[in-house]
């Protein structure tokens, strides 16, 4: 038997047999924990933005079906549904309708993390703080053009895949992201903050730094996300990080949002002035605009 989780996080399987292993141990049955070791789990990975269920979404498909769906879900055309190639016997031909089939999960899901997701805070923080609130007025922008070039260069020389495809997949994703009819708001992407960067923006940000270089486009994601705290741009919602964190002077702020998200990274003095340093940059682009 071949168990396909299909949540929305990294390693995916292993979370799925960890909880049922867990569960199976919490009930103390012996046949339940014999059979919680048997089943393969299958990493799997979607790429597919899909913002928020709004009510005129609502209203809209009602209109259009002439059914009242409580639950509609609004996606872009793109879709990629990436499976291990790991069942015990045999499975769906999922692939005919577009599935991808992989020894290996975990490229494409760094590949997503970091330049998809990676992408998407980079533009909550910075593009909220310039007053856009979707991602399609954001990656307009120049400047946050700018910026997502920067992230783009850093986490890419650390990802497994070619280039060709690395470039194509970058290319793809500002044709997805400028869509004006995927109206996903800065706001959404923003909350819990705290929960996304680690795994988004630090993996990228370690690999630069062992080699010596400055991430500069990691270092601008962190000082809008220390601007998000002390109140620039996007409301805060996010119950694991304290907003006092990001109060006082920029450089003793900068230090304290870099001790929270990863220690180590406050004993980079180097990457905290330049987070430092960033963050006064953004928020006299942000005074200049009010």
């Amino acid at each position: 038997m071949a168990i396909v989780p299909c949540d929305n996080l990294p390693d995916n399987a292993d979370v799925a047999h960890r909880v049922v292993r867990d569960l199976a141990e919490a009930v103390g049955d012996a046949g339940l924990i014999a059979a919680a070791q048997d089943p393969s789990f299958v990493t799997t990975m979607v790429d597919r933005i899909t913002p928020a269920t709004t009510a005129a979404d609502l209203v809209d498909v009602r209109s259009a079906s002439g059914f009242a769906d409580a639950a509609p879900v609004v996606t872009e055309p793109f879709s990629e549904w990436i499976l291990a190639d790991c069942f015990p016997g045999e499975r769906p031909r999922w692939e005919d309708a577009g599935a991808r089939f992989v020894s290996d999960v975990a490229p494409f899901e760094q590949r997503k993390l970091w330049l998809l997701n990676g992408a998407h805070s980079l533009l909550a923080y910075t593009g909220s703080l310039l007053g856009h609130t979707t991602v399609a007025e954001a990656v307009a922008d120049p400047a946050c053009r700018g910026w997502l070039a920067l992230w783009w260069e850093e986490a890419a020389r650390h990802l497994s895949t070619s280039t060709v495809e690395l470039t194509a997949y970058q290319d793809a994703l500002v044709e997805r992201f400028a869509n004006p009819r995927i109206r996903h708001a800065l706001a959404q992407i923003a909350a819990d903050g705290s929960q996304k960067l680690p795994a988004r923006i630090l993996p990228a940000l370690h690999a630069e730094r062992a080699t010596g270089r400055l991430p500069h486009g990691a270092a601008y994601v962190l000082a809008a996300w220390l601007l998000h705290l002390r109140g620039y741009g996007a409301p805060i919602q996010d119950l694991g990080a304290d907003a006092s964190l990001a109060d006082g002077p920029l450089p003793q702020a900068a230090h304290r949002v870099l001790a929270f998200l990863d220690p180590s990274l406050a004993d980079d003095p180097e990457l905290v002035t330049a987070v430092a340093t960033q963050a006064l940059e953004l928020e006299r682009i942000y005074d200049h605009g009010a």
